[in-house]
């Protein structure tokens, strides 16, 4: 077996501002497993607000390369986050590579074609609410807000976009008073969710809140570890394979979900068409989907997932992963 990390950046069309940062490329790793002929790819952006970086992401890989790496023993030697998601989604194309199946036959999954959002970054008022009408083929728009006048900028996007199902994603950016005086004003514009509103580690204050408007976890869950916790908490988990370490991960976070009748959502850390096949697989239980990261970037990777009317993605070729 021989195993191959590459650093890619991926230049994006425009800055994507939300709380605290502002991206200006997808910087990601690129694994590639060869066994028997056969390569098995994966690739990772990492948790950017737990300072991973492409340079962390291969040092953690290649600290273990000394071992006989497999799909199973690489959940325990390496923690969650991008390196194990990259090599873990590279296992996974191995595997359905070599075995002559697809991944919907491995996991004995019929694939339906996905819906994603259009996500709205933080800009003017205005200027979103343009952003919101340049997305029109896609009826479902996810919108960066911080604390600074997001009612503002919501009712802009609403003026623009009145047919559209909007989602709003916080990124830990309010306090939860702030929550609670901007939530009926957020209902009376009907909004279908609010992503992360507090802060990771300091949102206890919303066991036993009863939310008029369902509220997700992203950052506040990572991984499978960190569900029960944000179950307790929020009535819909946004999984995403950056942050949870790959789709084996991931699919453990789908069936605790489903136990619990839990909302999900598949998000995505911004990437090339090969993050997103993954997540494609995820998005199979989940109600709200995210993987718009190739439309961000000013070239997908070869064999990319198609983006058409509607915001529906085509279904990953093999040719791509899986």
């Amino acid at each position: 077996m021989t195993i191959k990390i590459e650093s890619l950046s991926f230049a994006l069309k425009q800055p994507f501002v939300i709380t605290g940062y502002t991206f200006t490329t997808a910087d990601t790793i690129l694994v590639s497993v060869e066994q028997d002929g056969h390569i098995g790819r994966g690739e990772a952006t990492g948790i950017y607000y737990e300072g991973e970086t492409p340079e962390t992401m291969t040092a953690q890989i290649e600290a273990i390369l000394d071992q006989d790496l497999t799909l199973e023993n690489i959940q325990d030697l390496l923690p969650r986050g991008g390196a194990r998601n990259a090599l873990d989604c590279a296992f996974w194309d191995l595997k359905a590579k070599t075995s002559g199946k697809s991944i919907w036959q491995l996991l004995d999954i019929k694939p339906k074609p996905l819906s994603t959002v259009a996500t709205v970054s933080i800009e003017s008022p205005q200027a979103m609410a343009e952003r919101a009408k340049f997305f029109s083929q896609y009826p479902n728009l996810k919108i960066k807000l911080s604390n600074d006048d997001p009612i503002i900028r919501l009712e802009a996007i609403r003026a623009a976009r009145p047919d559209a199902t909007l989602i709003i994603d916080v990124n830990q950016g309010w306090s939860f008073d702030e929550l609670k005086e901007y939530t009926p004003h957020a209902q009376k514009l009907g909004l279908a969710m609010i992503e992360q509103p507090l802060a990771r580690g300091r949102d206890e204050e919303l066991e036993g809140y009863r939310s008029p408007i369902p509220l997700g976890a992203d950052e506040s869950c990572l991984d499978s570890a960190e569900y029960q916790q944000s179950a307790e908490r929020y009535d819909v988990i946004n999984i995403k394979l950056d942050k949870c370490g790959g789709l084996t991960d991931a699919l453990k976070i789908v069936e605790l979900a489903q136990r619990d009748d839990k909302g999900l959502m598949i998000g995505n850390m911004t990437g090339s068409s090969l993050s997103m096949a993954p997540s494609y697989v995820i998005g199979q239980f989940c109600q709200f989907i995210d993987l718009d990261g190739p439309l961000f970037l000013q070239q997908d990777i070869e064999n990319g997932l198609e983006y058409k009317e509607g915001g529906m993605v085509s279904i990953p070729t093999t040719k791509l992963w899986g």
